[in-house]
């Protein structure tokens, strides 16, 4: 199994522009919590569980097989998606499934706007993992910010580089 560093520097890799990583602070929570209110019907045991509550345990589980510190970080913000996709999935099917739709578009539009930038196409086009891993590295971004986990962030930039600007082409 690859190592949290293995999977956030590969990652990584696609993301050294900070637009794009700003881009990510955004469409991926979006993505997210549309997952979980799209997967919140049917719900079954009185309520409390979903697919989406099925999506998060198995998630959940990869981040913590990866990290204890970051899978509980990880399963606690999962709950609190599941938590807003259970209370929107219990209104109409209108406001349930429009706003599930909604997000999820306009999430990904603001994911490819990034990749825009960045000029390299996302993650999971080459490996389908990154679709579990861009949540982890959005939060691991934000521990970077915070000014936390410098070690992660130096191995991290030790295989992937460092964060930059995209160079114009000079020939463009």
């Amino acid at each position: 199994m690859k190592s949290l560093v293995d999977h956030l520097s590969q990652y990584a890799a696609y993301h050294r522009d900070p637009r794009n990583i700003a881009s990510h602070f955004i469409g991926i929570p979006l993505i997210v919590v549309a997952v979980a209110v799209l997967l919140s019907r049917p719900q079954w045991a009185g309520g409390w569980a979903s697919p989406a509550v099925l999506a998060a345990v198995a998630s959940a589980w990869f981040y913590l097989r990866l990290e204890l510190r970051l899978g509980v970080l990880m399963t606690v913000l999962l709950g609190l998606c599941i938590w807003a996709g259970q209370v929107i999935a219990q209104q109409s099917t209108l406001v349930w499934l429009s706003s599930g739709l909604g997000m999820f578009v306009v999430g990904w539009a603001i994911q490819f706007v990034g990749h825009h930038y960045e000029g390299r196409k996302p993650a999971f086009v080459d490996d389908v993992s990154g679709l579990i891993v861009g949540p982890l590295f959005v939060v691991a971004e934000l521990a970077f910010m915070l000014g936390l986990r410098h070690e992660l962030k130096e191995q991290i930039e030790a295989r992937a580089g460092g964060v930059r600007l995209r160079q114009k082409n000079a020939a463009a």
